[in-house]
């Protein structure tokens, strides 16, 4: 049993999950044989998918690099992080401030476990099992509240996330959710899969049989996301063109996340 009461058989292997693709195209290790046939499908889909969960990783680090050194937070909350992938988000943000918390949420069992065995016991660092479609239950998790300080400004980290929840799910609400829990100056860091530059109905087919489907969304619909926040130059990017710190590599044209740092409206 998981320290969050979920049992072991309760982890679902017979599908893929969204974590464990991501980690096996990235050339993690945590990840099963069904991860292993979703995420090969995936690449003959979409043949940029590898460089685009790169640069993904490449907006990330900008982004809380960003909001650590020129914004000065001093508390993360990641949610959908997925499984640990070097440099993790708390590793970023000690590069630049040693005494930054970050709160981790994912909502599989196997990410929570490997967190566990990852995170420091000072204190600093914090996982647990959370969903986002109830962000209520995030942001009150006494274990969240332990790390973060809803009085003091928070980066909260949407990345490559709210792609996995459907126009059902609401995901405008659920973001004015967690954004109403923030005090002025916090920042969304959000990245979002799109269809804009090729079609990926093929990529989708992947994810519908996945323990989440995907969701792509136009420029205009992700920039919503950011209502009640003000982007930050140059706004709402394709992930490889948010602030670069080296060339971007060929065929960044093709690549299907966008990413956007913003802070929260006084």
């Amino acid at each position: 049993m998981t320290g969050d009461g979920v049992r072991a058989e309760e982890i679902d292997t017979s599908r893929p999950h969204p974590a464990r693709i991501y980690d096996y195209l990235l050339g993690g290790k945590d990840n099963y044989e069904v991860d292993q046939r979703a995420g090969d499908q995936l690449a003959a889909a979409a043949p940029e998918v590898r460089i685009g969960l790169r640069a993904n990783r490449g907006f990330l680090r900008r982004a809380v690099r960003h909001v650590v050194a020129e914004g000065g937070v001093r508390q993360l909350l990641d949610i959908g992080t997925g499984l640990p992938t070097s440099p993790n988000v708390h590793e970023i943000a000690h590069e630049v401030a040693p005494d930054v918390r970050v709160a981790y949420v994912d909502n599989d069992p196997i990410v929570k476990a490997h967190g566990d065995a990852l995170l420091s016991s000072d204190g600093t660092t914090s996982i647990v099992l959370g969903d986002l479609r109830d962000p209520r239950a995030i942001v009150d998790h006494p274990d969240i509240r332990r790390v973060i300080d809803f009085d003091e400004p928070v980066a909260l980290l949407l990345v490559a996330i709210v792609h996995f929840l459907t126009d059902a799910d609401k995901p405008g609400e659920i973001i004015a959710t967690l954004r109403d829990a923030l005090p002025c100056g916090s920042y969304l860091v959000l990245s979002h899969a799109t269809g804009d530059f090729a079609d990926r109905t093929a990529a989708q087919a992947v994810y519908n049989k996945a323990t989440a489907s995907l969701n792509l969304r136009s420029h205009a619909e992700v920039e919503r996301y950011f209502d009640g926040f003000d982007l930050i130059e140059p706004g709402l990017a394709q992930a490889p063109f948010w602030r670069p710190d080296a060339p971007p590599p060929p065929g960044s044209e093709l690549i299907g996340f966008y990413g956007g740092v913003a802070r929260r409206r006084d």
